[in-house]
């Protein structure tokens, strides 16, 4: 397994998030987590990133701490979170993602080639020398996906990689995505639960507690007419 869950336990001051939260995953699985807002999506990723520890219960990640399994994770932040004014070219963004372990934090001394192999395996290596600001929200998406890969992580993270980017720009991420499935464990959080059905492996709700769903699963609850999380439990 690449990821076990065993009743986790997390709360903010006097507020539990998350409350008995237990799951497996394997290696190579297409995962999607959705959830209500507030419902803890965003704190589970922050947990198994390791910049949170659990109050209660146990959380293992390629069979040691996350905060050691973190170098070996590739992250994509939601592109709305970040400083688009900020100034840096695109390869100077996905090179960030060659920073080594080391207190001083510098390149590795290929990182401009890794990073440009990365620009190239997303379809972004012709926009190598823009300023990442000027980028549409999905050429950004797209490059931000390219910083999480140079590192050629074993766990890909995306928090809502589709949000605030135009149809086209949806379909050549999800597009990216279906290639990489396979080659490492993803795990995403969408609200697009419709058109995530063909893609992923199969979808854990997050709503304080974690439920996993099957693809026959999300399809039968979708025929009922019911399309917004939490689904109804058996």
């Amino acid at each position: 397994m690449v990821i076990k869950s065993n009743n986790l336990f997390f709360q903010y001051e006097e507020t539990p998030v998350l409350e008995n939260v237990s799951f497996v995953i394997a290696p190579g699985e297409f995962v999607g987590i959705f959830g209500p807002n507030g419902g803890g999506k965003t704190t589970l990723l922050k947990l198994l990133l390791g910049f949170l520890k659990p109050q209660k219960g146990s959380l293992e990640i390629l069979g040691g701490s996350p905060k050691i399994a973190r170098e070996k994770m590739g992250y994509v932040p939601q592109i709305s979170h970040l400083d688009r004014q900020f100034p840096i070219t695109v390869l100077e963004v996905v090179m960030m993602g060659c920073l080594d372990k080391s207190p001083w934090h510098s390149y590795t001394k290929d990182a401009k080639e890794k990073a440009r192999a990365a620009l190239a395996e997303v379809g972004m290596l012709d926009f190598h020398d823009h300023s990442f600001g000027t980028l549409s929200g999905g050429q950004a998406q797209r490059v931000l996906i390219a910083r999480a890969l140079v590192s050629k992580p074993t766990i890909l993270l995306l928090d809502e990689p589709t949000a605030s980017v135009d149809a086209s720009a949806e379909e050549s991420i999800y597009k990216l995505l279906e290639h990489l499935k396979g080659t490492m464990t993803i795990i995403m959080v969408t609200h697009d639960l419709q058109v995530m059905l063909q893609k992923v492996d199969r979808f854990i709700c997050v709503h304080r507690d974690v439920t996993s769903y099957s693809q026959a699963q999300v399809c039968d609850h979708f025929a009922q007419g019911l399309y917004h999380p939490p689904l109804k439990r058996n």
